[in-house]
């Protein structure tokens, strides 16, 4: 039998027949030796600046990086010293408002529970009572069943306010 030929494919000698160098490595070779990356910050501290305590309220959520946790530590204070003397923490908080504003579940939503049908979101005016005067304009009435079974109405603070129910 001849070597395999490249212009004769289906000739007599197939690739596999020939014999093939050596490319694996003898089992005494070191392999070689890479120093790690050394990492120039190791301490690292993430701080979450919460305008309330749902979540919806605004957040700032910096991470401060040291080569020490005294350096971390004092950039840290460096860091909200300098949020405070720009403004950072009421700008932020003035953005988040105008963003809920601008949004349709802010106050410019239509009212009334919206649901999908014919192929569009419509909105079911509610069914509760009217609002007494002693009821703030953004609480919104629910009624329906707890989990102890028993039925409960009442007018409900925005999700993430500190208000209680005004319970009817």
């Amino acid at each position: 039998m001849n070597d395999f030929d490249v212009q004769d494919p289906w000739g007599e000698r197939s690739p596999w027949d020939i014999a093939q160098p050596n490319t694996i490595q003898p089992a005494n070779q070191e392999a070689p030796v890479t120093a790690p990356a050394a990492n120039p910050n190791p301490f690292k501290i993430g701080l979450t600046l919460k305008a309330g305590a749902g979540y919806d309220a605004e957040w700032i959520t910096p991470t401060i990086y040291g080569a020490t946790a005294d350096e971390v530590a004092q950039r840290t204070v460096e860091l909200i010293n300098a949020l405070k003397q720009h403004g950072v923490i009421e700008l932020t908080s003035k953005a988040a408002a105008y963003t809920r504003e601008q949004h349709q579940g802010g106050q410019n939503a239509p009212a009334g529970k919206p649901s999908f049908r014919n192929g569009r979101v419509q909105y079911e005016q509610s069914s509760g009572p009217e609002r007494p005067d002693n009821v703030p304009a953004d609480y919104t009435y629910r009624e329906g069943t707890g989990k102890n079974g028993k039925p409960y109405k009442g007018w409900f603070p925005p999700r993430g306010s500190n208000g209680s129910p005004i319970w009817i």
